[in-house]
């Protein structure tokens, strides 16, 4: 109960934060907005899915804009150990009589949580795609969303328990974040990549991510051909667009979650 309400208080004072820089709160509504009108629109019109004409691109990249607004905010949710700890606030929580471990991951609720808030303007977007949503849907994207976020951001203070410079962090995540996201099927599907960036790509976590996404977004929408509609959720697999099941996703995004918030809670722990 000792670790829960220290895990608890981290998560709210991240809230709490969050809430009162108003500049944030601007820009992470401004960025999902520029995702899916420009960088969205910008590439479907110049784009198309090969194996599947029928398929419409914005639908397609639309998960990986999700996907793509969670990593980055994630990510650098854990900046704000490197913040803390320049400003003394982070010094003053060490020396107190609770376990590290609480604190980091009090540190990786807050910032998946503040993703998942992100993400859910983006779901409220689905309509403008084309994509039909309901409540279980809906339940589920967010669902799908803290988990990815809650891995990521266990990524970012596992590395930034270790770093002592915002410039350094900085560098490293964007060294890391585009290779997590360009392999992860987000802006082109895993069939029609190259054999050595297939590999790449089915070891890449936020692959399952993304397919996860895939699977759920497409469940509930159907889409004309030939005068007939047809779930879009079968065309995208039977075109190889979604490559595993929602369980297999789930099952791999919840492993490595879990396996990144232990080594980030143990380095948090162990860092000075």
């Amino acid at each position: 109960m000792h670790a829960l309400r220290v895990i608890y208080v981290i998560w709210l004072r991240e809230l709490k934060a969050f809430v009162r820089e108003k500049g944030r709160i601007i820009g992470m509504i401004g960025q999902p907005l520029l995702y899916l009108l420009i960088v969205g629109q910008g590439i479907a019109s110049g784009m198309s899915l090969n194996r599947s004409a029928d398929f419409d691109y914005l639908k397609y990249i639309y998960p990986g804009i999700i996907g793509m607004s969670v990593l980055f905010t994630s990510i650098f949710s854990a900046l704000s150990i490197i913040w803390d700890r320049e400003f003394g606030f982070l010094k003053e929580v060490l020396v107190a009589p609770v376990p590290r471990s609480a604190v980091a991951l009090g540190k990786i609720c807050g910032g998946a949580t503040i993703a998942m808030i992100q993400s859910a303007i983006l779901i409220a977007l689905a309509p403008s795609v084309g994509v039909t949503l309901s409540v279980l849907v809906v339940l589920q994207l967010l669902l799908v969303c803290f988990l990815i976020s809650f891995a990521v951001t266990s990524l970012g203070v596992l590395i930034a328990a270790r770093m002592r410079s915002m410039q350094g962090f900085q560098m490293l995540m964007n060294f890391l974040i585009m290779p997590l996201y360009f392999l992860s099927g987000a802006m082109f599907p895993l069939v029609s990549a190259p054999g050595w960036m297939q590999m790449l790509m089915r070891i890449n976590p936020l692959t399952y991510g993304v397919d996860a996404l895939r699977n759920v977004i497409y469940s509930e929408t159907t889409t004309m051909v030939a005068g007939s509609a047809v779930s879009l959720l079968e065309m995208a697999r039977q075109s190889g667009l979604i490559r595993w099941q929602l369980g297999t996703d789930l099952a791999l995004c919840t492993l490595v979650a879990g396996l990144l918030a232990g080594l980030a809670a143990y380095v948090f722990s162990t860092a000075d």
